[in-house]
């Protein structure tokens, strides 16, 4: 069965192992299925993608469709009208146009991701279990000493049961540093992290929700 550190975060012990805890095996535990993992990390980032390009077509530019000389005769190449997609400025071929490019997973590879991408992490002792993930204050520098002390500095991603503005907030200025709750907890955020800080809350929400 999988297991974890367990850190303290409450009093002049903050940041010491003070045990280990299992993980559930159903979720921490399989084996990761990389074809669904990838098919989840291009799903996200489909749905991240704006469509907002445009461009125009050589039925959309503004120009005469006058012939710009005759047919024979003069040297030059033929040419029938000054917005032909092979003349500067003229229009485009085939031009992009906005579109909407998300598409939506079945629920059960979306769950099969989330489990693979928690078990590579797993596996690789990528994850911390934090006894009490709070802060009284909202400050930067004591939670980034803190993470250093339970070796997550640089890249992490902390997970909460709850919104925890404060955590949010001394969190949000440490770069590589990212916050999420156990409930919209995704594959991509996972993968793209360094280490996998969870409140003890938010691992018993996770191993609820996704068991």
């Amino acid at each position: 069965m999988p297991k974890a550190n367990v850190f303290n975060m409450a009093g002049e012990k903050a940041g010491e192992k003070i045990g280990e805890i299992e993980l559930s095996e159903a979720i921490f535990g399989i084996q990761p299925n990389e074809s669904v993992l990838h098919d989840s990390i291009k799903n996200h980032l489909a749905n991240c993608r704006q469509g907002t390009q445009s461009a125009l077509t050589k039925g959309e530019v503004s120009y005469t469709t006058k012939k710009p000389w005759r047919q024979k005769g003069t040297g030059r190449a033929r040419a029938g009208y000054a917005g032909s997609p092979v003349w500067y400025h003229g229009g485009v071929a085939f031009a992009p146009k906005p579109r909407d490019y998300s598409y939506t997973l079945n629920k059960k590879v979306k769950r099969l991701a989330l489990k693979s991408a928690l078990s590579a992490k797993a596996a690789e002792n990528e994850i911390v279990v934090i006894d009490g993930l709070a802060v009284n204050e909202i400050k930067t520098k004591p939670f980034k000493s803190f993470l250093t002390k339970v070796g997550a500095e640089g890249k992490a991603l902390v997970v909460t049961e709850n919104v925890d503005e404060k955590v949010v907030k001394s969190a949000r200025n440490l770069p590589g540093v990212t916050t999420t709750t156990a409930t919209i907890l995704s594959p991509y955020m996972i993968l793209t992290s360094g280490k996998l800080v969870l409140d003890k809350a938010a691992l018993a929400k996770i191993e609820e929700v996704f068991a």
